[in-house]
């Protein structure tokens, strides 16, 4: 069993590395990083050869000696920590009282002294207690402990209560499997240091402790204070963190918190009803409203005034007589400007005037429309279309004729009806076309 022991305490040891690893990614959600996960731990106390968790004693006065100890902790959760512990110091007894229960010790031995030279164990660490609703961080703690180790030691005897002791098994040191367990309370003074608060009883896995066999596994008391400190750059203890409450300030907060956005939301939907309020029903909000007020049914304009609708126009039909044709037919006909120029000539001046009257009787429109052919540039065709277009305008305004009624349009040499080849179509393509309407 010591041996089995023995070849798997190294494996405890690395479990207890790699666990602080693997929780550090994953302990206490994003704050993890805040958290110290190792610490280390000194203590004295007093070491005692017996247990009062029953058993029979070797001797009938058990002496109280000094034991000190150092300690690594890795803790993993808030709740649960491996903890390597070693611990240093003597015990002592002797037969020098009278029996007050058990079988007396008969052997011929009377009195020892144990000095153990180590004693190493891995053990699972619980937290008691350390949950408050209320509180995310505490400030007492109990725990409970359990575990397996190993412990050396050397063992000096006499036969008399007073007498020269000497070695058990010569010089050579004893190693027995241990069980320790134990429970403790903790105390935090900063949030780097707790005051540490134990008792242990090892539970030996032989009956060599004290010198005598009687076929009872021996054990021995631990009682000790010290003193713990926090490792790394963590501003608080995991050991000390109760994600429980945390929760709770957390549904707290998040509740706090949709509150007060509920609360923005009744105000915000308050003022929009405020903004968006619309008395008098014309579509135009109260706020907009320059005509408040205003009857149902009545078409409002952007401001929730009266909309002024205007009084529709009524057209005459045009009516366009074979007569008013002939008569602009004959004004195309004579048409006649000097050459290259927008320039009437007299001849055509009769039957213009004859075009001017009938737009002052019947109030007809007229779009005129210069042309010419292809001679020359495009620039020059389209100017001159356009000024003789407006010189036949011109005059017939001068006769007497509504000019808001008259288009002159230049279109140049874009719109033939005949041929640029020849000049008798050349001829037809310069020209002022006049469109009744």
């Amino acid at each position: 069993m010591k041996q089995n022991f023995i070849k798997t305490l190294p494996v405890a040891i690395a479990a207890l590395l790699v666990g602080g690893s693997v929780q550090a990614q994953d302990q206490a959600g994003a704050k993890s990083s805040q958290l110290t996960t190792w610490s280390i731990g000194v203590n004295a106390g007093v070491l005692t050869p017996l247990s009062p968790l029953g058993g029979k004693n070797d001797f009938s006065n058990s002496k109280s000696s000094l034991g000190y100890g150092l300690y690594i902790k890795n803790q993993i959760t808030p709740y649960f920590s491996l903890r390597l512990d070693g611990v240093r110091g003597k015990l002592k007894g002797d037969n020098s009282e009278n029996w007050k229960s058990g079988a007396p010790n008969t052997s011929a031995v009377n009195s020892f002294e144990t000095n153990l030279e180590y004693s190493g164990s891995l053990n699972a660490v619980v937290n008691l207690f350390n949950i408050s609703m209320f509180n995310a961080n505490s400030a007492v703690q109990l725990y409970a402990s359990a575990g397996a180790g190993l412990a050396g030691y050397k063992v000096k005897t006499s036969g008399t209560v007073d007498g020269p002791l000497v070695d058990y098994a010569g010089d050579k040191t004893i190693s027995e499997l241990i069980i320790p367990v134990g429970l403790g309370a903790k105390f935090k003074l900063t949030e780097r240091m707790n005051l540490d608060l134990g008792w242990t009883v090892n539970f030996v896995d032989g009956d060599n402790l004290d010198g005598v066999y009687r076929g009872n596994n021996d054990k021995y008391n631990y009682g000790y204070a010290g003193l713990e400190f926090a490792l790394g750059k963590g501003s608080k203890q995991l050991a000390w963190h109760n994600p429980v409450a945390l929760t709770y300030e957390e549904a707290l907060a998040a509740k706090q918190t949709a509150n007060a956005l509920k609360a923005d939301n009744d105000k915000l939907r308050a003022d929009m009803n405020d903004l968006l309020k619309d008395s008098d029903g014309d579509g135009v909000a109260d706020k907009l409203d320059k005509c408040p007020g205003t009857p149902a049914g009545i078409v409002v304009d952007g401001a929730g005034c009266p909309l002024k609708v205007p009084v529709p126009v009524i057209q005459e039909k045009v009516i366009i007589t074979e007569a008013d044709r002939k008569v602009v037919e004959e004004a195309i006909k004579n048409l006649e400007f000097d050459l290259g120029k927008a320039t009437i000539r007299e001849k055509s001046y009769p039957t213009l005037n004859r075009v001017a009257a009938l737009l002052v009787e019947k109030n007809f429109s007229l779009k005129l429309g210069g042309h010419t052919d292809n001679t020359g540039s495009m620039a020059l065709n389209m100017r001159l279309s356009k000024e003789r277009a407006e010189s036949v305008k011109a005059y017939l305004v001068s006769q007497g004729a509504n000019p808001s009624r008259i288009e002159a349009v230049g279109y140049g040499p874009n719109q033939p009806i005949a041929t640029n080849k020849t000049a008798a179509g050349r001829q037809l393509n310069r020209r002022v076309e006049f469109t009744l309407y």
